[in-house]
């Protein structure tokens, strides 16, 4: 792919909406003949292309059901196409859902040796990366604690601080700061400045015009499934409003 990171062509997912919801298993054996059996297809996004140059920092916004999150899903691989194709350049590690491989019933500590496993680290790694894991997510005190008793802004913070641990070649990055707090999110967009500087490359949902044009080099709008244009983000910036 040379200098591409990431390539998209007709890109296409759809999903398919029963019109008959059956709620227990009991219910779908006895209606397993009777029931209607008929279902409407959502097209979330519809022959989507575009190419991400290697270390840049590329933005994709529109309004909610957009197909945003849908769309870094197939990038991440954890959706299939319904049509169309992509080619990625590189490891690749997902910021979507932060904290879905935790397990409520460890502590803080046990988790963070969890997901580093899951990420491929091994123990002794783990160990070497321990404390600035805690700094960084400012949770020293309640690293003992079951992971049941956390908030979600603090499950938030130690997922974030281990996944950035991550050796990759690109990020998808989906408002995982959005239950943060505003210092947290300061020190997150700090973080999103030191690996523009180290020119990795990073896929970025956001709601916030603000750091979509201080970060972004450009930027994709997505509505209604597709992409309506693409650009330097603070015109796009300027095109979400105006579809608000």
């Amino acid at each position: 792919m040379g200098t591409l990171a990431i390539k998209v062509v007709g890109l296409s997912k759809d999903f398919k909406l029963p019109h008959e919801k059956t709620t227990t298993i009991k219910s779908a054996v006895v209606n397993f003949w009777h029931y209607d059996r008929s279902y409407e297809t959502q097209h979330a996004l519809r022959d989507v292309n575009f190419e991400i140059e290697k270390g840049e920092f590329f933005g994709i916004i529109g309004r909610n059901g957009s197909g945003k999150s849908t769309l870094l899903k197939l990038l991440a691989g954890i959706y299939t196409p319904t049509g169309g194709s992509i080619e990625v350049d590189g490891l690749l590690t997902p910021f979507i859902e932060l904290g879905v491989g935790f397990n409520p019933e460890l502590t803080g500590r046990e988790n963070v040796f969890l997901n580093g496993a899951l990420l491929g680290f091994n123990r002794r790694e783990m160990h070497s990366m321990y404390k600035d894991i805690v700094s960084f997510a400012e949770l020293g005190r309640f690293m003992d604690q079951k992971l049941k008793n956390y908030s979600s802004g603090m499950q938030v913070r130690l997922a974030f601080s281990i996944a950035i641990r991550a050796q990759s070649d690109i990020l998808l990055i989906d408002e995982v700061l959005a239950v943060g707090d505003a210092a947290f999110q300061q020190k997150c967009y700090d973080y999103f400045r030191q690996i523009k500087q180290n020119k990795r490359t990073v896929i970025f949902v956001s709601h916030d015009m603000n750091a979509v044009e201080e970060f972004c080099d450009r930027a994709a709008l997505l509505d209604k499934g597709r992409v309506v244009a693409i650009g330097g983000s603070k015109p796009i910036a300027k095109k979400y409003i105006q579809l608000n």
